[in-house]
């Protein structure tokens, strides 16, 4: 097999591990050119994730488009004394916030509602900058933090009431700017799955295999030794759903949040588009992708070997003399644009060269109602 960890501690040894109605403007100003007729596409996305009526979809449109001229003309007559601007909740009113009470008519004329405030926009971006230039220990306990012109402060997210506080303090900010707000929200990067990518368990180190779906579900299949059902994974973040070692060597991992690519990461990084799963004959061109050794290729030797590890004999895998080196376990085998396999295990390397074995894509699939995601 060919999983990489922290010197796989605690793991078996085995063969190898390749391991938004605004009121219309009164000003005397040419008014907005009129909104662009909206995509059905659009439209129907608005409909379907809004709530929204066509109609309602169409008005919305409209209202937002002439909000967005009002407030860039205001933003650059208000200046300095300019707080921000946010459309009520079905976008039919337009709010600009201002220091100055007296500019309160020239926010009317433009058909916005004026909403006097203490601290203008450059005032509350000011101390948001401050709490970026903070220390990454500082930031630790908060999830994130942003302006929130609608209150006019700045608003730091946190799941810890103090660690919050802590970031204010360490920043050096006044507290009546900033409201630490208690929420269980932790953003995490969307990655694109992609396969041959590096994933992670824990101190261990895998490879991506091939993206799938599962109803709506997104996810990507990998080795079964690199990890059981209910485990976890980070970059990308995700749980195995199904595992299999030994006996067969294949698993599937839930990646909720995450894009599925059709994609194997090929020679030099460009990508590889996957476009089905057609088993090539023995003799065939093979290529793998991992996240220790990249792209390399061989020939396919024999299909349905069986091969004994440590842990146990895995039948059904595919012999190949592609090199292949600890943390590769999991990545793609392909054959032209055709999916073949997850990587498993093998003997040798890639300097002196060896041989690998893959379980075949298509078992996986079967085995757990998967999709292949293909281009």
């Amino acid at each position: 097999m060919l999983r990489r960890g922290t010197l796989l501690a605690g793991a078996a040894t085995v063969a190898l591990y390749l391991v938004a109605t605004v009121s219309p403007a009164v000003a005397t100003t040419a008014p907005p050119a009129p909104a662009p007729q909206p995509p059905a596409a659009m439209l129907e996305a608005l409909q379907r994730d809004l709530g929204l009526t066509a109609e309602q979809a169409v008005q919305r449109l409209a209202n937002e488009h002439r909000a967005a001229a009002s407030e860039s003309a205001l933003t650059r007559e208000l200046g300095a004394k300019y707080g921000g601007a946010w459309l009520n909740g079905d976008a039919s009113q337009l709010s600009v916030a201002t220091t100055d009470a007296s500019a309160a008519a020239a926010i009317k004329a433009k058909g916005a509602q004026p909403v006097v405030v203490s601290r203008s926009l450059a005032d509350l971006e000011a101390v948001k900058a401050k709490l970026d230039g903070a220390s990454a220990e500082a930031k630790a306990g908060a999830s994130l933090w942003y302006v929130d012109v609608t209150t006019n402060s700045v608003v730091i997210l946190t799941g810890d009431q103090a660690a919050g506080e802590a970031l204010a303090a360490a920043a050096g900010v006044d507290k009546g700017v900033v409201k630490v707000t208690l929420s269980a929200e932790k953003p995490e990067p969307f990655i694109d799955i992609i396969g041959g990518n590096a994933y992670y368990i824990g101190g261990s180190r895998c490879s991506i295999g091939f993206s799938v779906w599962r109803g709506s579900t997104p996810g990507f299949v990998t080795a079964g030794h690199c990890g059981r059902a209910g485990n976890t994974t980070t970059s990308p973040s995700g749980t195995f759903q199904g595992s299999s070692f030994p006996g067969n060597d294949y698993a599937w991992v839930a990646t909720p949040g995450h894009t599925p690519r059709p994609w194997v990461r090929g020679s030099g990084g460009a990508n590889v588009v996957v476009r089905g799963s057609t088993q090539a004959s023995v003799g065939s061109s093979i290529c793998r992708s991992g996240s220790t050794t990249g792209w390399r290729c061989g020939t396919i030797q024999q299909h349905n070997a069986s091969v004994t590890y440590a842990q146990g004999t895995v039948s059904g895998l595919t012999r190949t003399s592609a090199c292949a080196q600890p943390g590769d376990s999991g990545g793609s085998f392909i054959s032209g644009n055709q999916a073949q396999g997850v990587t498993s295990g093998g003997s040798g390397n890639c300097s002196i060269g060896g041989t690998t074995y893959h379980q075949p894509v298509n078992e996986i699939l079967s085995a757990y109602g998967l999709t292949l995601v293909t281009g």
